[in-house]
């Protein structure tokens, strides 16, 4: 006998357990606030690239603690001890960000080639700092949305 194929809701529950794929989704959309932002100060105040892609980038983590906090890492680390370390990582971020797009801004990719490469090199750094370092301590069965188990 074949065992039943999970459903639609089966296979979409399933990709929530994975922390990856949590992660992703709220750095998806983080990105999309964070970009938004930035177009915001840059061409529409006129700001200079590197303080609008600065401030974009620190409003935009403090929905981005949040929710990777909570949703994607179901972390119950010390909030103090979290913080210090994710700000030790915001600032490292920072600089890495300002200067990746800065320094993509002088070439054909342009300041918006720019912040894709800075973000795709942060979100590849990011995942494994916040997993093992930002948002290690866990309960003794972490959960994701809804109550759903870590993979």
């Amino acid at each position: 006998m074949t065992s039943p194929t999970p459903g639609r809701r089966g296979r979409v529950r399933g990709l929530l357990w994975n922390s990856g794929v949590r992660y992703l989704l709220v750095g998806g959309s983080a990105f999309l606030v964070d970009l938004g932002m930035l177009a915001l100060f840059y061409n529409v105040f006129g700001w200079t690239l590197w303080i609008a892609t600065t401030v974009a980038f620190l409003l935009s983590f403090v929905y981005t603690y949040s929710m990777q906090r909570v949703f994607a890492f179901g972390s119950s680390a010390p909030q103090g001890a979290a913080l210090i370390k994710y700000a030790a990582l915001v600032a490292f971020n920072t600089i890495a960000t300002a200067s990746i797009v800065s320094l993509i801004d002088t070439t054909f990719a342009g300041w918006i080639g720019g912040k894709i490469v800075a973000t795709v090199a942060t979100t590849v750094w990011n995942y494994f700092i916040y997993r093992y370092w930002v948002f290690a301590h866990r309960t003794e069965t972490p959960t994701g949305p809804a109550g759903l188990q870590e993979e």
